[in-house]
């Protein structure tokens, strides 16, 4: 699996925060861990097991306690956090920084930065933003719709008719999210993301028609950026040798990046209206969730049954 990063640059955009050291060249320096570092240890000298690549944050603990210790002893343990390389420091509460902290830094080449957000919700804000940005990632065939709140992913083999069914859910009131090749991102491990490549966003092929601007044709409400991938529905021909589940007691499950999503195989046959199907998958799988299960209930009034004539 590849290695990912996020160019400092790009999250001093999103974090919105201040550059105290504009002379520092931040376009070359990126970050590839997802986590940040409070550096209080570092401030009293204990640099066992540090990790240089991540982000070094500094709130009002660590800053109260460089002021007990002194400016000079300050300035040593800062001294030795920047000859690690570390890709920035970042001072939180708009806290006042020293302009002997900021030649160091400036000498060092590490990038000092300040928010005036709290260090505890700065903390969480910037790991939630890279684990997404750094997740482990992979692209499939396919198409992802967002179905009542819903990531319904739809596969099948190329022309069997994902992006017809997409369409029909479509103008049923539902959203595009990618059509053809999804990405998918494992923020966690039990959270997978879809979204589309930037070039195909908002897009749909229908064979015999052509490209759509699914934005343009059918408004704003019908497309969305980003969705979760809760179910999966493999479309594939008909074959009469085969047995389908005609209950659904037990669950089935595909796997993407170590994450299992749950996963029906819906045979195509003509006159089958696919989006009636997905729609009907989407809120029975919100059901489940919700804990009642359709199949099991008829499974307990059948054998209430049989035991009652019994």
């Amino acid at each position: 699996m590849a290695d990912y990063s996020v160019e400092l640059i790009q999250l001093i955009d999103t974090m919105k925060l201040e550059n105290c050291t504009p002379e520092v060249n931040v376009a070359d320096i990126k970050i590839t861990q997802n986590d940040i570092n409070r550096s209080a240890l570092q401030l009293t000298g204990f640099f066992d097991y540090f990790d240089s690549d991540r982000i070094q944050v500094i709130g009002q603990v660590e800053y109260t306690y460089m002021e007990k210790i002194g400016g000079e002893k300050s300035k040593e343990m800062l001294k030795k956090i920047m000859e690690h390389k570390v890709p920035c420091i970042v001072f939180c509460r708009s806290l006042d920084i020293k302009e002997e902290f900021l030649e160091m830094a400036r000498e060092y080449q590490v990038p000092i930065l300040r928010t005036a957000k709290t260090t505890s919700g700065f903390v969480a804000e910037v790991i939630r933003w890279l684990n997404v940005e750094l997740a482990p990632r992979m692209t499939v065939h396919g198409v992802l719709v967002d179905v009542y709140g819903e990531g319904l992913l739809i596969m099948g083999e190329s022309g069997i008719g994902k992006s017809e069914a997409a369409l029909e859910l479509i103008k049923r009131g539902h959203r595009l999210v990618s059509d053809d090749v999804v990405e998918l991102k494992r923020v966690s491990d039990i959270t997978l993301i879809g979204t589309a490549p930037d070039i195909t966003r908002h897009f749909i092929e229908l064979r015999g028609i052509g490209i759509l601007d699914v934005k343009n044709l059918f408004g704003v409400e019908s497309v969305k950026d980003t969705q979760s991938i809760d179910l999966v529905i493999k479309l594939e021909e008909w074959n009469k040798e085969q047995e389908y589940d005609r209950l659904g007691l037990e669950e089935e499950y595909t796997e993407f990046l170590g994450n299992k999503v749950v996963c029906h195989s819906i045979p195509i046959r003509p006159g089958r209206n696919l989006a009636v199907i997905c729609e009907a998958a989407a809120v029975n799988y919100r059901q489940k969730k919700m804990g009642y299960n359709a199949a099991q209930e008829l499974y307990n009034r059948v054998t209430n049954n049989i035991m009652n004539k019994e």
